[in-house]
């Protein structure tokens, strides 16, 4: 039977408390127009950033479950997209996952989060790193920040590469497989207050970036955030570029909306203010096609 709506199998840590994963990603999607069936890969009292003795349980052996459970529903998906991953045997799984559920029209996106500024993050030793390489090739999209994207590559952390340079990276990222790429947090030469979003679509071949003005203040689920809106608008039949001007468009928004309160930035950005902005249309578009 045809889904009357798109339906996105979402692979994704649940925290309790603090916005960010599928407490970000459900909402975004569903306010987007997508169904979201989570699998969820741990569930936390709280996200990680900011927030000490928090409970974990691990899900791997639930999500073998879970998965044989969908087998049997016979469940059919839209798009797979997958975020934190805990463990090498929870890659194993995803991998296994989108080799059983893949389907003719369907895309699969990864967001392959390692760390940020350069660190990966605690759980992420060189062979989390290792197998997160090989799940890329199994991807249409990735969404790695610049770091990650160092990771991926092999590569050391620097503060700026110039163009040049990173359509390189992009280039040697899309020989691992995905045929679209969008790196975040990418530095811009000369301009402290100012980072990009490049991307590049082997279909067509072009290139294309998004300046996003730098605010001081870090908030945790943002990356969860923009990738979601990347998902949903793809969806909704964006282009690439369309969609990566609504997903910087709407962190951007999220981020303004937050920053005017005093509020704890580990809990994240006020989402829930500026959900109902993904119905509108993009009517202003910042992005750049790349010579």
């Amino acid at each position: 039977m045809h889904n009357p709506v798109p339906r996105v199998a979402a692979i994704h840590d649940l925290s309790g408390f603090g916005r960010a994963s599928l407490t970000v990603i459900i909402p975004i999607l569903s306010t987007m127009g997508v169904q979201t069936c989570p699998l969820p890969t741990a569930v936390l009292s709280s996200h990680t950033g900011g927030f000490n003795d928090y409970h974990f349980v691990d899900m791997t052996e639930d999500m073998v479950k879970i998965i044989d459970h969908w087998k049997a529903l016979d469940i059919a998906f839209d798009a797979i997209y997958s975020g934190f991953l805990g463990s090498p045997r929870q890659v194993d799984i995803v991998m296994d996952f989108i080799g059983t559920f893949a389907r003719p029209e369907q895309f699969v996106v990864v967001d392959p989060v390692m760390g940020d500024d350069g660190k990966p993050y605690k759980t992420m030793g060189p062979e989390m790193i290792r197998q997160m390489q090989s799940l890329v090739s199994h991807a249409d999209i990735i969404t790695p920040n610049f770091t990650e994207a160092a990771f991926l590559l092999d590569e050391p952390y620097t503060d700026y590469l110039d163009e040049r340079q990173i359509k390189e990276w992009i280039l040697r990222l899309c020989e691992k497989g995905p045929g679209k790429v969008i790196i975040t947090s990418v530095p811009v030469a000369g301009r402290k207050n100012l980072s990009g979003v490049v991307a590049f679509d082997r279909d067509d071949g072009r290139f294309w970036k998004v300046d996003c003005a730098y605010i001081p203040a870090h908030y945790p689920g943002t990356g969860d955030a923009f990738a979601s809106v990347i998902v949903g608008g793809l969806l909704q039949g964006d282009s690439l570029p369309i969609a990566l001007d609504r997903a910087v468009q709407f962190v951007s928004m999220a981020i303004r909306s937050t920053f005017g309160y005093n509020y704890p930035s580990r809990e994240g950005v006020l989402l829930e203010r500026v959900l109902t902005n993904l119905r509108a249309p993009v009517t202003a578009s910042s992005y750049e096609m790349m010579a």
